[in-house]
């Protein structure tokens, strides 16, 4: 791929970024200035932490719709739109690359883009003219296949920009969002997003010694507080695992009072 920006983003709590929830302002005024800032695609790959599959999964309509994945928000909430297009040539060229690499893939032509990608899309780029194709994790949720799921992108066929969004959280314990009684709660979440920060950035590791790291997450401090199921983390990794080097940019944003990262690989430096 001669022009790919990678970008991580905490995409928050279902749909509440489109509903003007106050402790989502400082997240979307974030993706507003992303959807800005970066070169304009001509085509968005998403793996969002809301699809599971046994083998890698891509979706393939020409006119995909939406999969209103969540459940006890207000009545607008499922009358969102995002009538993006979908680019079947491009999920195509994505499941003959993972076959290329040895990784076992499907088309889906059914399922709907979930709100893990249709709700920071619509925040980036509200028009919804570019065209969309979502990959789905593993359902395994090992860390280290979907970094060579994302070493395996390296080498898709596509000649225009494209943008590899991993749509997840850092932060991503339910029952602690809940309840803001416990003491150690903010420390436990920056000691694991300083971490996540270092082994993400930090230009003097070695990419071994990168990858290493992040496939044995759960020796960071405090890991499983933070993740009690990794699903929102893992997209991290396959964008990792296409970038092959330290993150250009790390931007600390925030959700409901909670620390929420993004970081990003700058087009045409992926190793």
């Amino acid at each position: 791929m001669k022009h790919t920006d990678i970008l991580f983003i905490s995409h928050g709590g279902g749909p509440l970024p489109l509903l003007g929830e106050p402790g989502h302002q400082r997240l979307v005024r974030d993706l507003q200035a992303l959807g800005r800032d970066l070169p304009r695609p001509d085509a968005i790959l998403v793996i969002s932490a809301h699809w599971e599959a046994p083998q890698a999964t891509i979706s393939a309509a020409a006119e995909p719709e939406l999969l209103y994945d969540y459940y006890g928000f207000p009545s607008e909430s499922y009358d969102i739109a995002y009538p993006c297009p979908g680019q079947p040539r491009l999920a195509q060229a994505v499941a003959d690359t993972l076959a290329d690499a040895g990784l076992a893939s499907a088309l889906e032509h059914r399922r709907g883009l979930d709100h893990g990608v249709f709700v920071p899309l619509k925040l980036m780029y509200p028009a919804a003219d570019i065209p969309v194709l979502q990959l789905s994790l593993l359902a395994s949720l090992d860390a280290a296949a979907h970094i060579r799921f994302g070493r395996a992108l390296r080498q898709l066929p596509f000649e225009g920009r494209l943008l590899v969004l991993g749509s997840g959280f850092t932060f991503h314990n339910m029952r602690s969002f809940a309840d803001g009684s416990d003491p150690s709660r903010e420390s436990r979440i920056q000691a694991f997003s300083d971490w996540l920060q270092q082994t993400c950035c930090d230009t003097s590791l070695g990419e071994t010694q990168r990858e290493e790291k992040l496939a044995n997450w759960l020796q960071a401090p405090h890991a499983r507080f933070c993740h009690p199921r990794e699903e929102h983390l893992l997209p991290l990794h396959v964008c990792a695992g296409l970038a092959g080097r330290a993150a250009d940019w790390h931007l600390a944003s925030e959700v409901m009072h909670t620390r929420a990262d993004l970081y990003r690989w700058s087009e045409g430096n992926s190793a």
